[in-house]
């Protein structure tokens, strides 16, 4: 698996598809974030805006090898675990920079709640935002690896069904993203850092469960 995820992490650095990706979140994080804002609302806005990048780098990832590239290895490592090599390196390359920009809010922004008026502890802070980092993150793999081969073979579903759940990721309640931004954003209110551990534990399920799902079907289709 180690080397799938190198050759995988490879191939997308070569490609330069990582770019537009990667600079639409560092253009969000630009607009976004600014120096001396409160440090629970940038965090949980940074946050945020990794869910579609992930799912973006996902697909990327779940797609990148040539046909016959991919039918080679497939046949050298098995089709679930080649696929499942594509989906944790875009996992991967998102988390990675999640944590980038997690520490460069922290850097910034100003150790204190939404009225300016309570001080927030950096340490608790940057804890709870790597936590809905990754909550973003796992639920952002999800959407990309359920919008893309091999359940969804054509570029324009594929974009079409991530733009329709990704926004509801975001936006309903239940979602485990969701619970995790808002509870930074409520926090900075009182300056209270809440940790996202229960939303963490029910990213990592459906993380887990879509990649079993895709797993198994990339089996059955090779």
């Amino acid at each position: 698996m180690t080397a799938l995820l190198r050759y995988q992490t490879a191939l997308l650095v070569r490609s330069q598809r990582w770019l537009a990706p990667v600079l639409l979140y560092a253009a969000f994080i630009a607009v976004g974030v600014q120096w001396g804002q409160p440090v629970l609302d940038s965090l949980g806005y940074t946050a945020a805006g990794l869910l579609p990048v992930t799912a973006w780098l996902v697909q990327l990832c779940a797609g990148q090898e040539p046909p016959a590239a991919r039918t080679v290895t497939a046949a050298a490592a098995g089709p679930a675990r080649a696929h499942l090599a594509a989906l944790l390196a875009g996992l991967g390359c998102a988390g990675l920079l999640g944590a980038a920009a997690t520490l460069t809010v922290l850097l910034i922004s100003k150790p204190a709640g939404a009225d300016r008026s309570v001080r927030v502890p950096l340490l608790p802070a940057g804890i709870a935002g790597l936590l809905a980092v990754a909550c973003c993150v796992l639920l952002g793999a999800v959407i990309g690896a359920l919008c893309t081969r091999p359940l969804l073979h054509r570029r324009g579903w594929s974009v079409a069904a991530t733009v329709l759940l990704a926004l509801p990721a975001l936006v309903t309640g239940g979602s485990p993203a969701n619970a995790a931004v808002t509870g930074l954003v409520t926090g900075s209110r009182t300056g209270t850092v809440h940790l996202p551990v229960l939303p963490l534990v029910a990213a990592t399920a459906l993380a887990v469960a879509a990649a079993a799902l895709v797993g198994k079907v990339a089996s059955l289709r090779a």
